[in-house]
């Protein structure tokens, strides 16, 4: 690939990174998105400049209108001055594993801005909605100066939760209309909410979805109880408020967690991803370093029995045998 950086060429664009230039920008967002071998020292270099920038998970079940709610509140930003990048996750080809890349349709207007910089990825399958490379690309525009980063998820219901580990402020969106997906919240991303949006309020049952939603929080074990905020990305309705809301929880955040803290914990959800996607792959191949695949044949077998649940089934392979590898 011509003009791709290299170690002699690193300096420089880092420099240019640093100053928020968008060439520089999309070089290095493309290096840490292939975790290529000029990652660890691009995320060396980026060190001092880390932990500066406030970053916002917008999620929630497909449907709600993510993409046009992060359009409107992105202009908001804008209209204070800050300039803000964007990684918007949008679902995998189950085959080519590229992404449909919905979301840069949907924010047209938002991307002409020179303050904004947007990154589209694939969501990789998988279900907590976030790939690794999200992570990395977060250091990416950290680094450039920008203010706020703008975390959009795939969509994919309760299970999308890494956005928790992830963002310092986490808004969970619903609609109008939008039936299971007040229920499918429920056990998953009502527990995770900073702020829960009732988005497209122009609709009919649009007061009745935030009543309900009122009512969900009634189950939520911990504190505090987050905001229900009523918005229309269309007209602009609530937006003002919410993108208000946002900035007072996430000084809230920072002032609670020093950078350090929040920077380990995206280390550590790195970490975790890594060692199940190793996990996953060997069991799903069958096979073990050492050539020998009888222990796993023998769990199979007891799961598909009924002797031996999956996770307890799981628990027995990582202690038996995952243990015994030596690292790469």
């Amino acid at each position: 690939m011509p003009n791709r950086p290299t170690q002699a060429t690193l300096p420089d664009l880092l420099a240019r990174l640093a100053q928020g230039e968008r060439l520089a920008t999309s070089r290095i967002t493309t290096e840490l998105e292939r975790a290529s071998p000029l990652m660890p020292a691009i995320v060396q270099a980026l060190q001092p400049r880390l932990g500066r920038a406030l970053v916002v998970g917008f999620t929630g079940p497909p449907g709600g209108g993510k993409s046009t709610l992060v359009n409107a509140y992105v202009t908001a930003l804008r209209q204070q001055g800050k300039t803000v990048g964007i990684i918007a996750v949008d679902p995998s080809s189950p085959i080519s594993g590229g992404a449909i890349l919905g979301d840069r349709i949907r924010m047209t207007t938002t991307l002409a801005d020179d303050g904004v910089f947007m990154r589209s990825l694939a969501s990789g399958g998988h279900l907590g909605g976030l790939s690794p490379a999200a992570v990395r690309i977060i250091d990416a525009f950290d680094g450039a100066g920008k203010d706020v980063i703008v975390l959009e998820t795939v969509g994919t219901g309760q299970n999308e939760i890494d956005v928790a580990e992830i963002a310092d402020v986490r808004v969970v969106l619903s609609a109008p209309g939008l039936g299971d997906g007040i229920q499918a919240m429920k056990s998953g991303l009502l527990e995770i909410a900073d702020v829960l949006v009732v988005n497209k309020s122009d609709r009919p049952g649009a007061e009745q979805t935030a009543q309900e939603l009122a009512s969900a929080l009634t189950l939520r074990t911990t504190e505090p109880i987050p905001k229900v905020i009523k918005t229309s990305a269309l007209d602009g309705t609530g937006v003002t408020e919410l993108t208000a809301e946002i900035e007072r929880i996430g000084k809230l955040t920072h002032a609670r967690l020093p950078q350090s803290e929040r920077r380990r914990r995206r280390a550590r959800f790195l970490i975790a991803r890594a060692a199940a996607d190793i996990v996953a792959a060997t069991i799903r191949d069958g096979s073990t370093k050492d050539g020998s695949s009888q222990d796993l044949q023998v769990l199979l077998d007891q799961v598909l029995n009924g002797t031996l649940a999956p996770d307890a089934a799981a628990r027995t392979y990582l202690l038996n045998h995952m243990t015994k590898q030596p690292p790469d």
